[in-house]
């Protein structure tokens, strides 16, 4: 199998890292150090049209795929801003494929265009107080009123809840003991977010300040019928139409932060030294520069 990247893959890569140039190490640092969301960066990235890269031509994106999409989000962490710069621009990327595959063209229309012109931000509500990794078992509930439907649960972890606009929700619409199924019985939603009716705290955290993460309480919440996804009860397949190609993003993020540390430890002269260790055998590592890439050696 060949992984080498296309012309035009590559011209992808090279153009976001230009792009990305333009906000320097001291542009992160200080949204690290404020805890202010990088806007300007997620303006930036809009205008240019990244931040459609994967969504369909109909919609106001580029209509390429999730390889594509995996090279930019690498050159977004390599960048220099990494997993910061990353999470800033994650979820549009490929968070709205369930409504491309199960959302109404009405809904397609409008909900998708004005996240990727940056007019709105969104979020994932799906992580649960108690219930980790088991979608599942989770507690929030969505119960059916003329119209639509009235949510209230807890959720937590969830990225951007402070600054969003939109969220794709999550929530079971049929208890658990009344399902043949535990994936069953959950239902999506893709709606606003109602700060009268939404508390969002963030969480206090080591690293990445800028793109917080945020518990979030919802208290007899409505949600109208035009804002659920797919069928009722079926939301848990629908979800992972969106988390899948996710997963792709993320370790093509962390390879991107890899690359740009370890250029960063390439370029220091070699004489650096570390509380009396060679940078160079920083960690236990010896790291040695053939004429393409590198190679790593446990020191002696």
């Amino acid at each position: 199998m060949d992984f080498a990247l296309t012309e035009d893959q590559q011209n992808i890569r090279e153009a976001v890292l230009r792009h990305c140039s333009q906000f320097s190490d001291e542009y992160w640092l200080e949204k690290d150090r404020s805890g202010e969301f990088p806007y300007e960066f997620h303006k930036s990235m809009a205008d240019a049209g990244w931040l459609g890269v994967a969504m369909p031509e109909s919609v106001g994106g580029a209509g390429l795929g999730i390889t594509e999409a995996a090279v930019m989000m690498q050159a977004v962490a390599e960048s220099g801003g990494g997993m910061t710069a990353a999470s800033a621009i994650h979820g549009p990327v490929f968070g709205l494929e369930p409504v491309i595959l199960f959302g109404t063209e009405e809904q397609q229309q409008r909900m998708i265009p004005p996240i990727l012109s940056g007019e709105e931000k969104m979020c994932f509500a799906v992580t649960e107080p108690n219930t980790g990794l088991d979608t599942t078992s989770l507690k929030t509930r969505a119960e059916r009123v003329p119209g639509g439907y009235r949510v209230t649960g807890e959720k937590i972890w969830i990225t951007n809840a402070h600054v969003a606009d939109r969220m794709l929700l999550i929530a079971r619409t049929t208890p658990l003991e009344e399902v043949k199924k535990k994936t069953d019985g959950l239902t999506l939603f893709y709606c606003k977010l109602d700060r009268e009716k939404i508390e969002t705290r963030l969480i206090p955290k080591m690293g990445r300040h800028a793109v917080g993460s945020n518990m979030m309480f919802i208290t007899d919440f409505f949600i109208p019928e035009e804002d659920r996804i797919g069928e009722e009860g079926q939301g848990f397949r629908i979800l992972l139409k969106g988390l899948n190609p996710e997963r792709v993003l993320l370790g093509a993020e962390a390879t991107g932060l890899g690359r740009v540390a370890i250029d960063a430890l390439r370029v220091m002269p070699a004489s650096a030294w570390y509380s009396g260790v060679p940078s160079a055998r920083i960690r236990g590592f010896s790291i040695h520069w053939p004429r393409r890439g590198c190679r790593w050696r446990r020191p002696a």
